[in-house]
């Protein structure tokens, strides 16, 4: 027993350290890919769309050679889902357009209460008063070293709105799909991923238009920016897939608050790598941010045992009145076999 829970715990940090390092590291090749002191390949949804691509590629080779069970979901359901998570897509990439960077952090930030607010309205989920505190923590945190400027519009309010509520709603998805249909993230994943990137590398020209007035055929390709798009694809299925299975063995709320950690990680890493500015303020939120982290992750611990307490009291009476069924079942046979002597 104690084997088993060392080899979960083992597979719990491997699945948020999978989800850490490819998440940041995708960010960083995609700054090099994107700015323009870089390549200037400013087509985030059609690169997502590639990103899916090769996502479903590594899923149909992996299904070919038997590494991973094909389970049936129905199309209705895939179809809906990958509506929900493109949705997620183009409202994160309009929101980031038509807002300042400040409320667009901030939209990010009320996914926490979001999901919160959505499993408690879908799944009846309620929440200790311990993981409350630590997720305003978190929000407080990571708002001190990523909010500056807020400025919002009509449009920008509404976009943000559609992006926090499909991508809260999305995260929710990943987890009530896994377990309806007993299907592992990565099936999930491969039968998800054809459906996003054949949407996405259609669409995505025309949003990426919409978006910057560039379009994705006039761009000149050249072998170094190729390869950067190879690197960032690369990493997209590793972050797909730690995605999938982060919130398939944990929840949606705790994929959000300690994700948080790979916002802290791209600001040192932006100092170090890209001579970023890190501020007092970036140092303060940063470490208000992993206080909130480290207390949520105590307060999501301390949760499971006072469930697992629960349980186990529920089990033990439980076996309790079968004993006291099996006792009042025997007592009358004893005296009727008592009756039975006397009368001889």
């Amino acid at each position: 027993m104690e084997g088993e829970k060392k080899s979960s715990a083992v597979s719990d940090v491997g699945a948020w350290a999978m989800n850490v390092v490819s998440s940041v590291g995708i960010i960083m090749a995609n700054k090099q890919l994107m700015s323009s002191g870089g390549y200037a390949f400013s087509f985030a949804t059609t690169l997502t769309g590639f990103h899916f691509a090769v996502t479903a590629l590594v899923g149909l080779v992996s299904n070919a050679a038997g590494y991973s069970a094909s389970k049936h979901v129905p199309m209705w359901e895939l179809i809906w889902f990958s509506l929900v998570a493109n949705t997620s897509i183009a409202g994160m990439n309009f929101s980031l357009m038509l807002n300042s960077v400040g409320f667009y952090q901030i939209s990010k930030l009320s996914m926490i209460p979001v999901v919160c607010f959505l499993e408690w309205i879908l799944h009846n989920k309620n929440y200790s008063r311990e993981v409350k505190i630590a997720v305003v923590v978190v929000v407080i945190g990571v708002a001190v070293c990523t909010v500056t400027d807020v400025q919002v519009n009509a449009k920008g309010f509404l976009c943000a709105c559609v992006a926090v509520l499909s991508t809260s709603f999305q995260q929710i998805t990943i987890g009530s799909l896994q377990k309806k249909y007993s299907i592992g993230s990565f099936e999930l994943l491969s039968k998800t991923a054809p459906i996003q990137a054949v949407s996405l590398i259609i669409l995505g020209p025309f949003i990426d238009y919409l978006l910057n007035q560039k379009s994705v055929l006039d761009y000149k390709m050249t072998s170094s920016a190729l390869m950067f798009i190879l690197l960032s694809c690369l990493l997209a299925v590793f972050c797909n897939m730690s995605q999938y299975l982060c919130i398939g063995r944990f929840s949606a709320v705790s994929f959000q608050v300690l994700g948080h950690m790979k916002t802290v990680c791209v600001l040192i890493l932006g100092w170090v790598l890209f001579d970023s500015a890190l501020t007092l303020k970036n140092i303060l939120g940063m470490f208000i941010a992993v206080l909130g982290m480290v207390v949520y992750s105590w307060a999501v611990e301390i949760e499971k045992q006072a469930n697992a307490k629960a349980m186990n009291m529920k089990t033990s009476l439980t076996e309790e009145e079968i004993r006291l069924l099996k006792e009042g079942a025997e007592k009358p046979q004893a005296k009727d076999v008592e009756l039975g002597k006397s009368e001889g």
